[in-house]
C-alpha cells in the first residue's frame, strides 16, 4: 500500500511530476485465511501510478457509445432499466438462501461457488457486462425485503452480489455489508463523519468499488431519493461548455481525505486527478470523485501540509455538480428495490431525508461495494492494484471482514 506523496508548488500549478512508486509490501490475493476466509484481502485506497497518467491533450473531446446516455432515453421507459424479479426467480433465490443459511457458513464466506443460481445467475451475468461496458445501471424490483428477516435479506442480497464482483470492505471496521442509515452522526463534521451515516444530502460522487449496490429495506418519510448520471455525458457537456473545468479535472492536484481510515505508514490523504484514462484496456475515461472528501481537508491545509483548494478547483467542483444535476436521471427506491451502479462511468447522489418518528424504523439501505479486477473484465485502472481481485475499497491494516446485520 504505497503512501501518497506530497507535491511541490510547480505540481500544484498543473505541471507533470513523476514520483517514484514504492513497491507494494503485501500480497492481498494470498492473505491469511485465519483472518480473511477466502484468502483475499481488500486492497484499499492507493495513489495512482503517476507516471502513467495522461495529460489533458490526450483526453477525448467527445465520447460516444453505450456509456453515453441521456436522461430522456430512460425517464419514460422503465422497461429499459427496471427488472422485476419473477416469482420463479424469487423462489430460486429463496431456496438458495435457505440452503446457505442451513450450511452454517458465515456471511463473509459467501461466494458464487456456494450460492448457485442456475437461472437467475444468467440474468446477473448479462447484467455484469452492461454494468461494466454499457449504460452502467439497473433497478431490480420485488426482492422480498419486507417478508424475509434481516439475516435472509443479507444472504439473498450478498448472494446476488457474488455474480457481479468480489465484496470489498467499505470502512475501517471491515464491513463488507454496509448500512446506509442515519445513526446520529453530525454531518457538519465532514473530516471524520461518513455522510452515509447521516440524513444529509449526498452530492454526486463515486464510491471506492467498481460497482455499488443498494437494497432498500425501509424508506424515509420524505426525501432520500436517488439521482444518477453518465460521467461520459457529463464530460461531453464540459468539453462543449466548460473546457477549462474539464482540463482542471484531469490534473493530479486533487487531495482526497481518508478520514482516519488509514493503515500504518500511510498518508492521511491521496493525491490524484478526478478523471483518468485507462492504463491500456480500451482507453476509456474513468471518474473518481466525492466533494465531501476534498472539502474536508482544511485541518491539513491550514497546517501547510497540503495546498488549499484553489479558485480554479472551487469553480470546477461547482460546475461539475451543476452539470450533473442538469443531466441526471431521478429515481425513487421503494422497499424491495435494488439499485446496482457502475462507479467507473456513473456518478450518483441522494437528496436529504427525514425519517418517520419512532418507533417506526429509520430509512435503511443495505450496501455492497464490489470489485471487478482487470483480469476478469474490469477496467484497466492506472492504479497499482488494478489486477487484484478485491481492488479498491477501504482496508485498515489486517482488519477482518465483517457483515453486520444492522448499522453499528
Amino acid at each position: 500500500m504505497a503512501p501518497g506523496i506530497l507535491v511541490d508548488e510547480s505540481t500544484q500549478q498543473g505541471q507533470t511530476a513523476h514520483p517514484v512508486q514504492q513497491k507494494r509490501s503485501v500480497d492481498n490475493n494470498n492473505a491469511p485465511q485465519s483472518i480473511f476466509p477466502d484468502g483475499i484481502r481488500t486492497s484499499g485506497q492507493h495513489p495512482p501510478l503517476y507516471d502513467v497518467l495522461r495529460p489533458y491533450a490526450d483526453f477525448p473531446k467527445e465520447i460516444s457509445g453505450p456509456t453515453v446516455w441521456k436522461r430522456e432515453e430512460y425517464v419514460n421507459n422503465p422497461e429499459r432499466w427496471v427488472h422485476a424479479f419473477t416469482d420463479e426467480e424469487v423462489q430460486e433465490l429463496s431456496d438458495t438462501a435457505d440452503a446457505f443459511i442451513a450450511s452454517g457458513t458465515p456471511l463473509t464466506g459467501i461466494s458464487k461457488d456456494n450460492f448457485p443460481l442456475p437461472k437467475l445467475g444468467k440474468v446477473l451475468t448479462a447484467l455484469r457486462e452492461d454494468l461494466l461496458n454499457g449504460k452502467g445501471f439497473i433497478l431490480f424490483k420485488r426482492f422480498p425485503a419486507d417478508v424475509w428477516g434481516a439475516h435472509k435479506n443479507a444472504v439473498g442480497y450478498m448472494g446476488l452480489g457474488t455474480y457481479l464482483g468480489y465484496f470489498v470492505s467499505q470502512n475501517g471496521r471491515g464491513h463488507v455489508l454496509g448500512h446506509v442509515k442515519d445513526v446520529g452522526d453530525d454531518p457538519t463534521q465532514i473530516h471524520s463523519v461518513r455522510i452515509y451515516r447521516t440524513a444529509a444530502r449526498q452530492f454526486f460522487h463515486a464510491d471506492d468499488g467498481d460497482i455499488v449496490g443498494l437494497l432498500c429495506v425501509h424508506r424515509a418519510q420524505e426525501g432520500g431519493e436517488s439521482d444518477i448520471v453518465s460521467v461520459h455525458n457529463v464530460w461531453n457537456a464540459l468539453q462543449r461548455d466548460h473546457p477549462d473545468v474539464a482540463e482542471t479535472l484531469t490534473k493530479p492536484i486533487w487531495y482526497f481525505d481518508r478520514k482516519g481510515e488509514v493503515s500504518d505508514g500511510e498518508e492521511p490523504w491521496v493525491r490524484q486527478p478526478v478523471v483518468y484514462l485507462e492504463n491500456g484496456g480500451q482507453g476509456r475515461l474513468y471518474c473518481k470523485w466525492d466533494p465531501y472528501y476534498v472539502k474536508s481537508l482544511t485541518r491539513f491545509s491550514e497546517q501547510g501540509l497540503i495546498p488549499a483548494l484553489s479558485d480554479e478547483q472551487q469553480h470546477a467542483l461547482q460546475v461539475l455538480e451543476e452539470t450533473c444535476n442538469k443531466l441526471a436521471l431521478h429515481m425513487v427506491l421503494e422497499v424491495g428495490d435494488i439499485q446496482f451502479l457502475s462507479n467507473a462511468h456513473l456518478l450518483h447522489a441522494r437528496t436529504a431525508y427525514r425519517d418517520f418518528a419512532p418507533p417506526a424504523p429509520r430509512r435503511h439501505l443495505l450496501r455492497l461495494w464490489l470489485a471487478t479486477p482487470e483480469s476478469e473484465g474490469g477496467w484497466a485502472l492506472p492504479m497499482p492494484d488494478s489486477n487484484e481481485k478485491k481492488r479498491g475499497g477501504i482496508q485498515v491494516n489486517n482488519t477482518a471482514p465483517r457483515a453486520p446485520l444492522d448499522a453499528e
